[in-house]
């Protein structure tokens, strides 16, 4: 049974204008009066994961069948942002493990091929939509072309800046064809990013997921932000921004659970009526 608690979509909607100096990464907004008396906070959003996760495998099976006749072409999409080390991995193996998997697309994006530069930069993003009746989800996406681009001055200032009425112009081509879109950033601090960057170096097992260059990225923290705060800002014509604080990761993937149990509960997927008489199909299998 589905039970909604205090709407985390209107506690984590990114304010505008954003300010992500102003939102302190390991608060936890929304959190239940269980979870903020737990003595192992981490076996409670452990044991709450798995209760959301049954919650959202349901909401799934209602979104597929809803499309089934073909008028129906909602779909999920779920966009992930973060710094380096933010947690977009860990969260999509957590929350993402919960859906049916034959109906789960996720695509990480990395820096563009040169036959992904020879194109549009929204070119890339359109052949990884997920179809209808389908969850998809972005780990990085088309923000990045308005977020590393501009960082690092990889294109002229006037083309990143007219980016943000093409994301929106996008974004609200995509909600017009029945994508329900959640765009959640994943809002960690330096101390928590530094942490976990040192985690890498001191256990061999994680050495692969080290990067030198993050240690570049961290100078250049300030630029970040403030490219966040005008993503963030800018683009919410469509869907709105959440930010999730994600200094905690436990709370950072009840969070997202939660969130999206509460956003697909709202559109309310709906098994479709049968086109089939069901007593004359019991009585002719019966007589089987």
């Amino acid at each position: 049974m589905i039970v909604l608690m205090a709407s985390l979509r209107k506690l984590l909607k990114a304010p505008t204008p954003a300010d992500l100096a102003a939102i302190d990464p390991r608060s936890t907004p929304g959190l239940p009066k269980a979870g903020r008396k737990a003595e192992d906070p981490k076996a409670w959003s452990a044991a709450e994961l798995a209760r959301l996760g049954t919650d959202l495998a349901g909401l799934q099976e209602r979104l597929y069948a809803s499309t089934r006749s073909g008028e129906d072409r909602r779909r999920l999409l779920i966009v992930l942002q973060a710094m380096d080390a933010g947690g977009k991995d860990g969260l999509v193996r957590h929350v993402g493990g919960v859906f049916n998997p034959l109906g789960l697309e996720v695509t990480s994006f990395k820096a563009p091929t040169t036959e992904e530069l020879a194109h549009h930069f929204l070119w890339r993003i359109r052949q990884r939509l997920p179809e209808p009746g389908h969850v998809g989800i972005f780990n990085r996406s088309h923000y990045e072309d308005v977020l590393i681009v501009r960082v690092h001055d990889l294109v002229p200032a006037e083309e990143w800046r007219k980016r943000y009425d093409e994301i929106n112009a996008f974004e609200r081509e995509l909600v017009d064809d029945g994508v329900i879109l959640v765009k959640i950033m994943l809002h960690i601090s330096p101390g928590e990013q530094l942490a976990r960057l040192r985690e890498r170096l001191e256990d061999p097992t994680k050495y692969w997921k080290y990067n030198p260059a993050d240690v570049d990225e961290r100078a250049r923290w300030d630029d970040y932000r403030a490219a966040y705060d005008e993503a963030l800002t800018r683009c919410t014509e469509a869907a709105p921004w959440y930010v999730v604080p994600a200094d905690r990761k436990w709370y950072r993937n009840w969070a997202v659970a939660s969130l999206l149990v509460e956003v697909l509960s709202a559109a309310d997927p709906a098994y479709p009526p049968p086109d089939f008489d069901v007593a004359a199909e019991r009585k002719r299998l019966l007589k089987g």
